[in-house]
């Protein structure tokens, strides 16, 4: 099944490449499918084909690439597991997570109600799991933005750039941790943990981005406010100017830091 280089799998056999190269895998004008392999996995039928698949169940790989002919082919890899918080994903952040069901999820991600009870045996388990993963994606994508720019300052800066563009993605509903506390704080103190957990992350960040900066430790605290406060003033009104109004003020802060230090020399 190549499309624009593009080799998919079904995403139920969840099937980890282990070899290097192939020219057909599953090309239905051909007839070559994966056929079973005596090591346990799948070999693709095409005579010229030296692609292996081995089975290894809820694999948290979604892609693997290769070079064949100086051409990079493509394999989607995806879990059940994935599927389920993807489609959590849309939908708890979306609509919100107590107006959400598990029949609602089921539909969503094409998994059956019994496997999705397997892998999240409660609404609450798979809320904690959809709220970690955006966690860790959330703190990747901030921190390989901001990796784009060298100098300190800049870098501090460039977190309002990178909330500018967060805030124009289509869907933007303002901080999911936010919005999650807000609806489960007083029953859940697993959501408050997770909650507090990555504010209190971002607060790190920002901090050693300022000691970086060398400008005055407090600073950490005022740039999360006004961060906090763009956020939130953004999801309200529906436009991303507040994360440049926050870079302003945060400008604003780092000329008073640095007019502090010298009159303090």
């Amino acid at each position: 099944m190549h499309q624009h280089g593009v080799i998919a799998l079904p995403a139920e056999e969840r099937w980890v490449r282990t070899a290097r190269h192939c020219i057909e895998v599953a090309d239905s004008a051909t007839g070559n499918t994966p056929g079973p392999d005596p090591s346990g996995g799948v070999r693709c039928a095409g005579a010229a084909c030296t692609w292996e698949f081995s089975l290894w169940p809820d694999a948290l790989y979604r892609r693997r690439t290769t070079v064949f002919e100086n051409e990079v082919i493509e394999v989607e890899l995806e879990t059940t597991e994935q599927r389920i918080l993807d489609a959590a994903e849309e939908l708890f952040y979306g609509r919100g997570i107590q107006s959400v069901g598990m029949d609602a999820i089921r539909t969503a991600s094409a998994v059956p109600l019994k496997r999705l009870y397997q892998i999240f045996p409660s609404k609450n388990s798979l809320v904690e799991a959809y709220l970690r993963r955006r966690d860790a994606r959330w703190h990747s994508d901030l921190a390989q933005y901001v990796d784009t720019y060298d100098a300190p300052e800049q870098r501090i800066l460039a977190v309002f750039d990178w909330l500018f563009r967060w805030f124009n993605e289509p869907g933007f509903r303002g901080c999911g941790f936010i919005n999650s506390f807000g609806e489960l704080g007083a029953t859940s103190p697993a959501v408050v943990d997770i909650a507090k957990a990555h504010k209190n992350a971002f607060r790190r960040y920002l901090a050693d981005l300022v000691v970086a900066a060398d400008v005055p430790t407090w600073l950490a605290d005022q740039l999360l406010l006004l961060a906090e406060g763009a956020m939130t003033t953004a999801a309200i009104s529906g436009s991303p100017e507040p994360a440049r109004q926050a870079k302003d003020a945060a400008r604003t802060l780092l000329l008073t830091a640095h007019t502090d230090i010298v009159a303090a020399a």
